[in-house]
């Protein structure tokens, strides 16, 4: 008679006990996707890095896309913090924008990860229409803060494009301190209420009483 204890059966999906939490995850792919690249790395190589199933990571991430996405976003959101950039003196705003952008894409790592294609380009794209343009409205406030906010990041993606992705001799060539230097009238004025519009006063001069 075997009296030996059973061998538990490996589950899939979700483990018991501690599983590795999201975080963990994205850090392994990370380094993962920057030794490998995109094509070259796999959930199951993701998995057997972390030491779980791959169920797992299909079931926190449901794709080798959005475990990438996830990658990208947390590299965005440590660099690019929304809340603390928007936090601060309003009267510096512009100055701590164009500085996100820049130490964000001067990091080595992240510009490595943005070669990764078509996958990375879609991240970026929603990381500032979602996360940041969205926030930029939400903190501006008034009839016209997203025509501002548009604005604002309009001049961030022409710095990304212009010194970054197809990048132009002559802003390619700034320092980070420079590009904050020329930019930063830009973003002031993008940051300002606009007057309202003349039809809009003239309909209010109509409505108010006349002299004589």
């Amino acid at each position: 008679m075997n009296n030996s204890a059973p061998v538990a059966a490996r589950t899939r999906g979700r483990p018991r006990g501690n599983p590795p939490t999201r975080e963990s995850i994205v850090s392994a792919a990370r380094a993962l996707f920057l030794e490998r690249g995109y094509r070259g790395t796999t959930l199951r190589a993701v998995a057997g890095a972390v030491g779980v199933d791959p169920a797992l990571i299909a079931y926190h991430f449901g794709s080798k896309k959005g475990l990438f996405a996830d990658v990208m976003q947390f590299q965005c959101a440590n660099a690019l913090a929304v809340d603390d950039v928007l936090g601060g003196d309003p009267a510096t705003l512009p100055d701590r924008l164009i500085d996100a952008v820049t130490n964000l894409w001067e990091d080595a790592d992240f510009v490595q990860l943005t070669t990764q294609g078509e996958e990375a380009a879609e991240v970026i794209r929603e990381y500032l229409e979602r996360e940041l343009l969205a926030r930029l409205v939400e903190f501006l406030g008034g009839r016209d803060a997203t025509a501002r906010a548009t604005a604002v990041v309009t001049i961030l993606g022409g710095l990304i494009y212009t010194r970054y992705l197809n990048p132009l001799p002559t802003p390619a060539a700034l320092t980070p301190s420079e590009t904050r230097h020329i930019l930063t009238p830009a973003l002031r004025a993008a940051l300002t209420p606009r007057p309202r519009t003349g039809a809009t006063t003239g309909a209010g001069r109509r409505g108010s009483p006349t002299s004589g």
